[in-house]
This record gives structure tokens, C-alpha cells and sequence, in this order.
């Protein structure tokens, strides 16, 4: 057997601080901004039978109680009481929060405190935009005031993260864009723009994370259900330049994620999905691990807004990486030594490296 390694959950956000009702709780178990088919609920999928399995017992109830009894028993214990249990229970030891999840939820000062563990900042780079916009009367100032605004944050942030970047800047052009190309693309967003409008402009977008390359942060880019490779002419452009790029949520596009990693020295690869395919993580992670070097793999739980959510993401991950590691070393594939190595750089060497984590 494979000991359990100590996590660095390299990309989550925090949890929400109020009290939840059946029909909000279950909402934050899907991926979708609808409600679920008629006659059906959000628990009926591999994150909801995950959350059955793993979280009951942490709160004194038996594995895969009812849904209502479980939510019961966690007002019970209240939302402080019961999201401590849960996050104490992840064998999490470093948090990197993406603070750009709206609503009232817990920042990485929190959320370390209630989970006894480190945390440390991600910087949404959409969200820092949008706030410079706010304040940048003229675009000299934007332009100006985003440089500054990026530059500024990378002092204290470990990484910037990018959810708009792959599917509508990246997509059409790898490069940096032109000056000429910025100061329209600025005066037109400023002009047409109204407070709280989301930033989408692909020139704006491939400008801010040409920004966050020149300040040597590591640059996480949202993929989500788009395929990966189309990120191959960006990862080629910013070869050498000392950034290093995380391709997060690359499932079900997960071997083209792990196979890119083999291509670029500086991308590496999320693991964050796995939470989300529940009892088939086992086989997914196996698939990432055919390849992709063990050294571009990190964990994280993905989680936001519920802390059932980061337990499931640890203990699927642990569960899945010593079925795949026990298996190879009991086939004589691996030494234990080897699997035992591997499983750490996994679950915290690598992203210690490559966020300079102590």
C-alpha cells in the first residue's frame, strides 16, 4: 500500500459562510446553471455519491445517510462547527484560493484557519481588470493602471488564473496583440461598458495574460470542456520566458491535457476533475498518468462553496492514485519506493516547486 500523501490543493476557492437548504446545497453538486432533469436531483451524479460516501462519517452519521439527514445533522452543528470537521479532515496542508469566486464566501485567511492549514492567494486576472476598468476614466489610464494592477498583485499572489482566456482570447490568436489593437480594444470596452460587465474582449483578454507572462507568476487557464491542444501555439509562444503555465480541468479532454504537458518543459496539468468523476477516478487518473512525466501532475480539489467539496476532491484522489500506484507495484511495474516518490510529487512536491511554496 501507497501511504497517503499530504496535500497541496493547488486550485480551490473558498467556502460559503451561511447556512444551506436542501434545494442550495444540491445546486452547488452540479455544473450546470439549470436545475436538474424533472423528477431528479443533483446527489444522483458521481459528485453527490461522492459527497454520501466521504462526508457523513466526518459529521458522526453513517456513509450514504439521506441527503435531508445529513444536511440536518450539519445545521445542527452549524456552519462554522461543521465546514471545520470537513476541512480537517482533507489532509490538506496548503491552499492556493482563486478569490475571484463571487458571493459570500471564505478568502484564504479563512479558510486556512478553518482548516488548519496554509493558504495563499490566486489572482483572477478577469476580475482585476474589471476592477481597474471601474476606476480608469481614459485608456491611457486603463492601459496604464493594468500593467500596474498585474504587477502589483504578483508581489503577494503565488499565481494568476484566467477562466475567459482559452475559449475566446487564445482561440483566435496565440500572440501578443498590437499597441494600435490594445487602445481600441480599450476605448471600445470602456465606451459600451456598464459597472459589473464581465470583461470578454479576446484583444483585452490576450493583452492581460501577455501582462501576467511578463511578471514570471505561474498563469492557470481555465479549460473546462474545451480541448486543450488549441492552447499549443500559446504554450509555444511563451516557451522560454519563464513563465509556467497550469492547464486546469482538462476532463474529458484529459489525455490531450497530459499530452501537452509532454510537449512544453513549462505546462503542467490539473487534476481537479477528478472530484467530479467520482467512482470512475481510479480509471481517468490512469489515463492522465499514461502521457503525461509525473512531474507536470498536481492536485487540487477544484472545490467552491461547499467544503463537502474539498474532502471529496482529497479523498477521491487518494483513493484513486493508490489503486492505480498499489496495482503497478504488485505487478511488479513499480518498486514501492518509486510509487511512494511519485505519489508525493504528485500531491504536493510539484506544486511546492512550481508555486515556490516552503
Amino acid at each position: 500500500m501507497i501511504d497517503p500523501p499530504t496535500l497541496v490543493d493547488q486550485y480551490c476557492h473558498g467556502v460559503l459562510r451561511t447556512e444551506l437548504g436542501l434545494g442550495t446545497f444540491e445546486a452547488h453538486l452540479g455544473r450546470t446553471t439549470g436545475p436538474p432533469a424533472s423528477g431528479t436531483t443533483f446527489f444522483d451524479t458521481q459528485t453527490g455519491f461522492a459527497v454520501r460516501r466521504w462526508c457523513p462519517p466526518l459529521l458522526g452519521l453513517e456513509p450514504h445517510c439521506p441527503p435531508a439527514r445529513y444536511l440536518a445533522r450539519r445545521r445542527e452543528l452549524g456552519v462554522l462547527e461543521s465546514g471545520r470537521r470537513l476541512l480537517r479532515a482533507t489532509g490538506i496542508s496548503t491552499y492556493l484560493v482563486d478569490t475571484g469566486l463571487p458571493g459570500d464566501v471564505t478568502g484564504p485567511g479563512e479558510l486556512a484557519a478553518a482548516g488548519d492549514a496554509e493558504a495563499h492567494e490566486i489572482v483572477r486576472l478577469e476580475l482585476l481588470a474589471e476592477q481597474v476598468a471601474d476606476t480608469s476614466g481614459t485608456v491611457d489610464a486603463l492601459l496604464a493602471n493594468l500593467a500596474e494592477a498585474v504587477h502589483g498583485a504578483a508581489v503577494s499572489a503565488v499565481a494568476f488564473a484566467s477562466v475567459a482566456a482559452v475559449r475566446r482570447g487564445l482561440a483566435l490568436a496565440p500572440d501578443p496583440p498590437g499597441p494600435g489593437e490594445v487602445r481600441g480594444a480599450a476605448g471600445r470596452w470602456l465606451a459600451g461598458r456598464r459597472a459589473g460587465d464581465r470583461l470578454t474582449d479576446p484583444v483585452l483578454l490576450r493583452h492581460l495574460l501577455w501582462i501576467a507572462v511578463s511578471s514570471g507568476r505561474p498563469l492557470q487557464l481555465y479549460v473546462g470542456a474545451d480541448d486543450p491542444i488549441r492552447l499549443g501555439d500559446f504554450a509555444a509562444a511563451t516557451s522560454g520566458l519563464g513563465t509556467d503555465l497550469v492547464l486546469l480541468h482538462g476532463y474529458p479532454h484529459h489525455r490531450q491535457a497530459a499530452h501537452l504537458t509532454s510537449l512544453f518543459p513549462h505546462v503542467y496539468a490539473d487534476l481537479g476533475a477528478l472530484a467530479r468523476t467520482g467512482a470512475r477516478a481510479t480509471a481517468v487518473l490512469a489515463e492522465t498518468l499514461e502521457p503525461a512525466p509525473f512531474g507536470k501532475l498536481l492536485f487540487s480539489s477544484g472545490a467552491r462553496g461547499l467544503p463537502e467539496l474539498h474532502v471529496v476532491g482529497a479523498r477521491v484522489f487518494h483513493e484513486a492514485l493508490g489503486r492505480v500506484l498499489t496495482d503497478w507495484v504488485r505487478d511488479g511495474a513499480w518498486s514501492r519506493t518509486d510509487a511512494q516518490r511519485v505519489a508525493d510529487m504528485i500531491a504536493a512536491g510539484n506544486a511546492r516547486r512550481v508555486y515556490g511554496l516552503a
